[in-house]
């Protein structure tokens, strides 16, 4: 089946007693046992029988299946936001003493999290280009536990080689660990690009609506004792498990996600396109455009589709602030993929706390808004971006 159908029919674990079209919502801890041996099983993994809701539930369950089903992972992990979705991963392969291999160019809180969280407990971030294949083969070393990226980074727009940074991973045998966020898994296949694990934010694009808070981690198995302690460890001693009520609902929002997701990236294309007409727009950034110094890397990588975010940017702070202020249609609101036309201003939010000195560090420009396209006409966005951008 195409992808398209596979998000609609997947198979219940179980045949619900009354026949329901939709997993039902399973808002319970714990589950009884028929007797102690089955019990026994359960707890020690030696079944698929949920035993207790932090670490396995059938709503949650199912959830993991269809996406499993749709990645081809050999399993994969819900779990309450993407920022635990990425701690959970990295604490799964870090210990200690040991390196992590990434990128200046990262979402704030991911970049923090590598930085300051993750080096107080003895992990050490070695922050490289990963656009320079000899800088990477030099930052690897035999205390490189992963090297981590974004697969379109947030906000620059950066896109790096993944089949180059594979080969050269997979020589160290070092696990390739992405976030593909800001393209959906139904358009490209991770595997094949050689990601070893996958990480993604389920609050945007999935949920559908911007409804719930959610994270995946997709294993590919390539990885020795990944799977292993995610499932064993990290659920068990984090407990960031996805709750059912977000994972019913995420499930839905997976049902349409490539509808929508068509409809979102070629307004995103469109509005791209339109706004490099605006003299007041200094400059557009969006991977679909064909020349973008990342057009042909990203489509060999992602298909003929480039995602449903956009930066562009106008003559300083003070024009980027009133632009936020005029808007009367886009919402000013932090978040991605939403139904809804959202834009920020990264610096001052997102980027906010961090030092003049680390933006300048990260390219976080000053005069930088981030758009995420939603679902409306792309005239009437265009519309009311023109008229927040004119004097």
């Amino acid at each position: 089946m195409k992808k398209q159908t596979q998000a609609i029919h997947t198979q219940f674990q179980r045949p619900d007693a009354y026949s329901s079209l939709s997993m039902p919502v399973y808002h319970t801890a714990a589950y009884e046992f028929g007797d102690a041996l089955s019990m026994t099983d359960a707890f020690c993994g030696r079944t698929d029988d949920p035993d207790y809701s932090r670490v396995m539930n059938p709503t949650v369950t199912f959830f993991e299946n269809k996406v499993r089903a749709l990645t081809g992972a050999t399993d994969v992990i819900a779990l309450s936001s993407g920022m635990a979705a990425i701690s959970n991963a990295l604490l799964a392969v870090a210990e200690a003493g040991q390196k992590i291999v990434t990128s200046r160019h990262l979402f704030g809180n991911t970049y923090s999290l590598i930085t300051g969280t993750l080096r107080r407990f003895g992990i050490e971030p070695v922050l490289c280009d990963l656009t320079d294949l000899r800088a990477v083969e030099q930052a690897i070393d035999d205390r490189t536990c992963a090297l981590f990226l974004e697969i379109i980074t947030n906000p620059q727009m950066e896109v790096a080689d993944l089949r180059a940074l594979s080969r050269i991973t997979r020589s160290r045998g070092v696990p390739l660990m992405a976030d593909t966020t800001l393209i959906p898994f139904t358009c490209f296949d991770a595997r094949a690009l050689g990601i070893d694990v996958e990480i993604v934010s389920t609050t945007k694009y999935l949920s559908g609506g911007a409804t719930s808070i959610g994270g995946l981690v997709a294993d590919y198995g390539t990885t020795p004792d990944f799977g292993r302690r995610m499932r064993t460890e990290m659920l068990f001693n984090f407990g960031a498990y996805m709750t059912p009520h977000v994972a019913y609902m995420q499930t839905i929002g997976l049902e349409t996600l490539d509808a929508r997701y068509r409809i979102q990236a070629a307004s995103a294309l469109r509005l791209a396109e339109r706004l490099r007409e605006l003299p007041a727009v200094r400059a557009v950034n969006y991977v679909g455009l064909p020349d973008n110094p990342y057009h042909d890397l990203a489509r060999q990588q992602f298909g003929d589709t480039a995602g449903a975010m956009l930066t562009i940017e106008l003559a300083d702070r003070d024009a980027c602030f009133r632009f936020i202020d005029r808007l009367q249609l886009v919402r000013r609101a932090t978040n991605l993929f939403d139904n809804k036309s959202l834009a920020i201003h990264p610096a001052s939010t997102i980027f906010g706390n961090f030092t003049e000195a680390q933006r300048r560090d990260m390219d976080i420009k000053e005069d930088l808004i981030r758009l995420s396209i939603g679902l409306e006409d792309p005239d009437d966005l265009f519309d009311d971006l023109k008229q927040a951008v004119s004097d």
